[in-house]
């Protein structure tokens, strides 16, 4: 998996992934914009309704809740929130809801008003990340990076 971006009128920052093992998988992105705002991003669902879906397929996400706590409910639960830094929780692939959970890590570390953002996740078994990437996850999580680029640059 390389990195990649678009041109000139699109977003100037990369995704990246990388694949660490048989149940690894790491996306890195930056966004110009506060460590904070990205974070809301995530966890606000007025905000998650305007990137989160892959706007290109057709998707949109009409009704989002977001209980940000330990124990709090969304598509999946979160098992770890600290505000503006780090979310845990766990997370389906939709296509592949039979796969099961995967644990995804989100670390978001701010320097000189740029936030990177990292997302760990760990799949139940090869095969799922294998049917994951398969099934077109990898081009729709750039797509979503580029949607929250977007979000992002709106609300600095």
């Amino acid at each position: 998996m390389v990195a990649t971006g678009t041109g000139k009128s699109g977003p100037k920052n990369l995704t990246t992934f990388e694949r660490k093992s048989d149940l690894e998988l790491l996306i890195t992105r930056s966004f110009d914009g506060p460590a904070r705002i990205v974070f809301d991003a995530w966890t606000r669902p007025e905000l998650l309704r305007r990137w989160w879906a892959p706007c290109s397929l057709g998707v949109s996400l009409i009704e989002c809740d977001a209980d940000v706590r330990v124990g709090g409910a969304f598509s999946g639960m979160y098992r770890e929130v600290t505000p503006h830094s780090r979310l845990v929780y766990t997370s389906i692939f939709e296509p592949m809801r039979a796969a099961g959970e995967a644990i995804v890590t989100a670390t978001l570390s701010e320097h000189a008003g740029k936030t990177r953002l990292e997302l760990h996740s760990l799949y139940p078994s090869k095969a799922a990340l294998d049917g994951a990437v398969g099934a077109g996850m990898e081009h729709g999580a750039r797509e979503t990076m580029d949607q929250l680029e977007t979000l992002v640059a709106s609300l600095r």
